[in-house]
């Protein structure tokens, strides 16, 4: 997931012209909104968890993309094209203000978990600048994840605006030009006769059913493919939405498809899935490429690659969700004033603040589970569970909205929006129980520990965190700077 590529201020845009009255512009062909969301999307993180399966990634992929990748697409067009503001907006409006604020929480929320899990990602690329065997050392993980997380939160507290393009160059340099190498490479190196790690012929289209756990990595997908809702705010930008939009959506899918299946499929052929680490996967696959073909001196050029991608990922992730939790509390009284106190930058340091203290602490967990790829499987999986409140409020709040308010104007409408909104619906739930099954490559750990620890990490950032901001919070909490200025849309 790098939903991180839409700039924070998007929806801000869309909200003023929504105020004014005034209709949006055409700025955008579908073809550069289809490249837009590619962007915003797809990335190489995910390549060694799906690698592990071999031909059966093609599967793995395509079902969470039919199921949940599209019906995100399309109802959040709808929402967006109808209702500025974002998915607080959307959810507040459709369902209650409590429950808008539960999914503008859960947004910010699953960053938490997701940032140690993608400097996890980074710690294991940097070693194999420095030394390979380091990828599975969990002191040094948690280390690297601290430092680098904390010197983020520093760079985004300063306002640098140079860090807006960051991200676009990032899916350039750390996912198409690696993710073509990579594929290219592997086609080289099959062409030559040499025999493939994962078997590739039909037979194998299909994963293999030894029980629930042998499906369970296909939750992370659905975490890879989230954040359709971020780029919907464009919609208003398109000549014709209706027309477009499902166009623009058809096309993302397909390369989004071809970003994550194909470099999938390229580290299967080179690792053996026995020896596949679910954080250090695409470095194992070019390192083994690069010594085939005798180019190791390579392997740090594609580190820092992949590096500078998760990087400008992190920072740009650090500005966005958090920002719009701030202007929700303020204008509502979500949250205590510390939290919503601004630096000379204008920038909302004591959130970034409070949320690196729990993400340390997180990341100290990999120095005391031996295991490296476990804790990393277990972090994307909470953030996932969290990750997927926020769709399931998403697609209930679009129903509803159709029933009340089926006459309120809207750039796109969905057709036969309940089929769409239910399958979206069941596909969410489905992947919420089954991301309490523990994957078989979680090795023989205790179930209930594993369930005990997702159950734990979803119920306290999901659920009673945001409950007790709610229980406690004062009118006193709706700031005057908020006021001032009408709060958000």
């Amino acid at each position: 997931m790098s939903s991180m590529d839409v700039p924070a201020d998007l929806p801000k845009q869309q909200s003023a012209a929504s105020r004014t009255g005034t209709a949006a512009t055409p700025t955008l062909t579908w073809v550069t909104l289809a490249l837009m969301t590619t962007a915003s999307v797809a990335s190489l993180r995910a390549a060694p968890t799906m690698a592990v399966y071999g031909l059966a990634c093609v599967f793995l992929y395509l079902v969470p993309a039919i199921v949940f990748l599209l019906p995100t697409a399309l109802v959040s067009a709808e929402l967006a094209s109808g209702w500025s503001g974002g998915v607080y907006r959307w959810v507040a409006e459709g369902l209650s203000k409590p429950l808008g604020f539960l999914a503008v929480w859960c947004q910010f929320a699953m960053t938490i978990f997701y940032y140690p899990s993608l400097l996890a990602f980074v710690a294991s690329t940097i070693a194999y600048i420095i030394d390979p065997a380091l990828a599975s050392n969990g002191v040094y993980t948690a280390i690297v994840i601290m430092v680098l997380y904390w010197t983020g939160v520093w760079v985004s507290s300063r306002g640098t605006k140079a860090l807006a393009g960051l991200a676009s160059w990032g899916l350039i340099i750390g996912t198409l030009i690696p993710g073509t190498l990579l594929v290219v490479l592997g086609m080289i190196f099959l062409g030559q006769g040499n025999a493939s790690a994962a078997p590739m012929d039909s037979s194998h289209l299909l994963p293999q059913w030894t029980g629930l756990a042998s499906l369970v990595l296909i939750v992370n997908n659905f975490l890879s493919y989230s954040g359709m809702e971020m780029n919907a705010v464009h919609v208003s930008s398109l000549k014709d939405p209706a027309k477009e939009y499902p166009k623009s959506m058809f096309m993302a899918v397909g390369l989004v498809l071809l970003i994550f299946i194909l470099p999938a499929l390229a580290i299967s052929w080179v690792v053996p899935a026995d020896q596949l680490s679910l954080t250090a996967g695409v470095m194992q696959a070019f390192d083994a490429f690069f010594s085939y073909f005798g180019i190791g001196w390579m392997t740090p050029i594609a580190a820092v690659m992949l590096i500078s991608a998760s990087l400008a990922g992190m920072l740009t992730w650090l500005a966005g969700p958090s920002k719009g939790l701030l202007e929700i509390s303020r204008s509502e009284g979500y949250l205590p004033p510390f939290l919503q106190k601004l630096n000379k930058f204008g920038i909302q340091q004591n959130i970034l603040v409070a949320q690196g203290v729990v993400t340390s602490v997180i990341a100290l967990m990999y120095a005391f589970i031996p295991n490296v790829s476990s804790v990393y499987w277990i972090f994307s999986t909470i953030t996932t569970q969290v990750y997927l409140i926020v769709y399931l409020l998403m697609f209930a709040a679009a129903m509803r909205l159709r029933k009340r308010q089926p006459d309120h104007p809207r750039g796109y409408r969905v057709p036969a929006i309940g089929l769409v909104c239910t399958v979206g619906l069941l596909s969410s739930l489905a992947a919420l129980a089954i991301g309490f099954v523990p994957p078989s490559q979680f090795g023989t750990g205790s179930v209930w520990s594993y369930v005990l620890m997702i159950g734990g990490g979803l119920t306290v950032l999901g659920l009673l965190i945001p409950w007790a901001f709610l229980k406690f919070r004062k009118p006193s909490w709706r700031t005057a700077a908020a006021e001032s200025t009408g709060g958000p849309s």
